[in-house]
């Protein structure tokens, strides 16, 4: 089975979702979002992975790169492809459907919990790393939620979560060691103890993932 996988050049790891996938038996086709020109066509894929971004939607220097993505998400939909957008990809998502996208009053980076609802993944803990929030598109139901915004939403064969079921260890190292460390700083957190968190946390978030992967596939997508 064929996936597309679309990420930043420096950002295509998918991570536990990823191994997830593939141990359900697909495999990838990595779409860069700087070079939308050279992405395929849907044809023979059976599934979409859109990842996360330190970009903003609403940036005009990317603009043309996210209405590109945002084209992409709107023929997955009226193809019936199953999707999967995670962070970034959940905001594009919202975007092309006719939600909103906006800057967080206070970003939310670290481990998580909070209430699920209609569904039967775990309430965390969950990686968070964001700075923008949005709003479901019409028909898309609201599963969980912050006191920031949605965190997980369900629409038709599509499921987006603003959190990070796919981060490893290694990839929070990477963000911390690409500037996020002192973003993470100027909002008084210490990278340090992040690490720490994350080494204990991904434990239970590594199953927690691969949970929510199974029932996406076999709930979500095979509606």
């Amino acid at each position: 089975m064929r996936a597309l996988v679309v990420g930043n050049a420096e950002g295509l790891d998918p991570g536990f979702v990823g191994e997830r996938l593939r141990r359900r038996g697909y495999a990838f086709t990595e779409c860069v979002r700087e070079d939308p020109d050279d992405w395929p066509g849907l044809h023979g894929i059976e599934l979409v992975l859109t990842l996360g971004s330190e970009w903003n939607v609403y940036r005009p220097e990317t603009a043309r790169l996210v209405e590109a993505e945002a084209a992409l998400v709107r023929q997955v939909v009226a193809r019936d492809v199953p999707l999967l957008a995670i962070c970034f990809g959940a905001q594009v998502l919202a975007h092309a459907l006719g939600g909103t996208v906006s800057r967080s009053p206070a970003p939310e980076i670290g481990w998580f919990d909070f209430p699920i609802t209609g569904s039967p993944i775990a309430t965390g803990p969950w990686m968070e790393w964001h700075d923008d929030v949005f709003t479901a598109p019409e028909g898309f139901a609201v599963l969980a939620s912050t006191d920031a915004g949605p965190q997980l939403i369900r629409g038709g064969r599509c499921l987006a979560t603003q959190f990070h079921p796919e981060a490893t260890e290694t990839m929070i190292r990477g963000w911390l060691a690409g500037g996020g460390a002192e973003q993470y700083r100027r909002h008084g957190g210490d990278p340090d103890a992040l690490v720490a968190a994350t080494r204990a946390n991904v434990e239970r978030s590594q199953p927690n993932a691969e949970a929510l992967v199974d029932w996406f596939l076999d709930d979500v997508a095979s509606r």
